[in-house]
């Protein structure tokens, strides 16, 4: 594990490494929120923990950069806890057990946490790193941005004092980020009676696995496979042999792609073949659809212990219908933006036990009013099914400043140290600085970071080379902040 420390550059890597060691999925920071407060402290630099547990840390500017325009360093202290099913690793307890494989550093078995302790580490380097020039420095930590984006909604105005905000949290190096789409949950839930299960009954345990999974606003548009959708197509074929559901679990973060679903079923003992059959020939649909983008797709039907109850028939002829009409994917494409998604929905959990069934998508649009139709959408499969349902979750999208003083700052110091002009994107992955920035609303954001690939997925991996010229274009970045006018 601790090979990666021997990277370049060291300060970041030892930072990151320091992360990896310590147990911190969302909501479940304090161990994190503990050590960077105490990284703070001991550099002798002013530290705050806020309310919520945001972490903020100033470093004065160098002597003769003290008018520059004052930046924050923004990054999240959470990650994303996603494992293979045959991993055995807690991760309130557990150190993340990282692996060099030639240029990339990956994870073995689960998410690395790179999104984002990459970028918290940098900015960490930053604080300590005594050799680089720079104005006035804020590092702001935040708690929570992968399940709410807690830190950032719960920032108070006048915390801040920086002019520039540098969220070092998206994941193509070479690129700037200067706007993202918004979002919200949907969760639709409903009540159904437990019934015992009928007599000559033979239980089944489903599953789908191998799926890749991945970010649901970076990686929506790659055609992978949706575990609860495919889940949901053999609960419907099969119901014509007297299927009947009694759990079901499928996903489990509402911003991943679900990779695996699993549910428990009984059929007449009579259709137990028939089933199987079924079951095979799924397999072999699905992993003909989905065998370029998803090609370690695995559908099983193993035999189990019966249930000690099912699902009531008309409550399950409902639930796979509104999962069946739930939209799930890209709904349209930017007509502005070549190759961006403008609106797309992640159908992300599935769960079905001991009395109610719950469905929760996350919505995204760069386009409020076509987050609010597809919420309507969304409502109405949920409502026509017989669900309850409740949107929350809302956090604004970014709108691109093409004409701000960091992005013009940025291309210019990219292209003297690199040789060409960064790409200038926008992101339908959300990000914080939408919801910074309507806090702070004369501030200038921009986001950038290492080449990061597979994020909120057990396959997650980070560039190496790419991490050290980050960092070295931060630091540039730094340096070159013009003066306040």
């Amino acid at each position: 594990m601790s090979t990666i420390k021997s990277l370049k550059p060291e300060l970041v890597w030892n930072n990151f490494y320091e992360l990896t060691q310590i147990p911190r999925p969302s909501k479940k920071e304090e161990k994190a929120i503990a050590f960077a407060k105490s990284f703070g402290e001991k550099l002798g630099l002013e530290t705050i923990v806020d309310e919520v547990g945001n972490v903020i840390i100033r470093k004065p500017a160098t002597p003769g950069m003290e008018k520059r325009m004052a930046v924050v360093l923004q990054g999240h202290l959470d990650m994303v806890p996603q494992k293979n099913a045959d991993k055995k690793h807690d991760f309130e307890k557990d150190p993340i057990e990282t692996i060099i494989d030639g240029e990339w550093v990956t994870a073995n078995g689960t998410t690395l946490g790179a999104d984002n302790g990459i970028g918290a580490a940098a900015a960490m380097a930053i604080l300590q790193d005594k050799s680089i020039k720079h104005g006035p420095v804020e590092v702001l930590l935040t708690i929570d941005e992968e399940t709410g984006m807690t830190g950032a909604f719960e920032l108070k105005p006048g915390v801040l004092k920086g002019d520039i905000l540098l969220n070092l949290d998206s994941e193509d190096e070479g690129e700037l980020y200067i706007g993202c789409a918004g979002g919200m949950n949907s969760t639709g839930t409903m009540k159904y009676k437990v019934e015992a299960v009928p007599a000559n009954s033979i239980a089944f345990k489903l599953s789908v696995t191998g799926l890749k999974g991945g970010h649901s606003g970076l990686d929506i548009n790659l055609g992978r496979g949706n575990a609860n959708k495919l889940m949901n197509r053999f609960l419907w074929a099969a119901s014509e042999l007297g299927l009947r559901l009694s759990s079901m679990e499928g996903g489990s973060l509402r911003n991943a792609i679900p990779r695996e679903a699993f549910a428990v079923v009984v059929v007449p003992s009579e259709n137990k073949d028939k089933l199987l059959k079924l079951a095979k020939e799924y397999h072999g649909i699905f992993s003909q659809e989905y065998a370029s983008a998803d090609g370690g797709l695995k559908f099983e039907a193993l035999p189990a212990e019966l249930p000690s109850g099912v699902m009531d028939k008309d409550s399950q002829a409902k639930l796979i219908k509104v999962v069946y009409g739930t939209p799930n994917g890209v709904l349209r494409m930017s007509a502005d933006l070549e190759g961006i998604v403008e609106t797309s929905t992640n159908l992300a959990i599935v769960n079905v036990n001991n009395g109610e069934a719950k469905v929760m998508c996350l919505l995204r649009s760069s386009v409020d009013s076509a987050k609010i139709s597809l919420g309507n959408m969304t409502q109405s499969v949920m409502e026509l099914g017989g669900m309850k349902v409740v949107h929350d979750g809302t956090y604004p999208g970014w709108k691109p400043n093409v004409n701000s003083v960091i992005l013009k700052t940025m291309k210019e110091v990219y292209q003297k140290k690199y040789g060409k002009i960064p790409e200038v994107k926008v992101i339908h992955a959300g990000l914080e600085c939408g919801i910074i920035g309507a806090t702070y609303p004369g501030m200038e954001l921009i986001s950038f970071g290492p080449t990061i690939r597979f994020p909120h997925s057990p396959d997650e991996k980070v560039n190496i080379a790419t991490v050290g010229k980050f960092y070295e274009y931060l630091v540039e970045t730094l340096a070159a902040i013009p003066e306040k006018k």
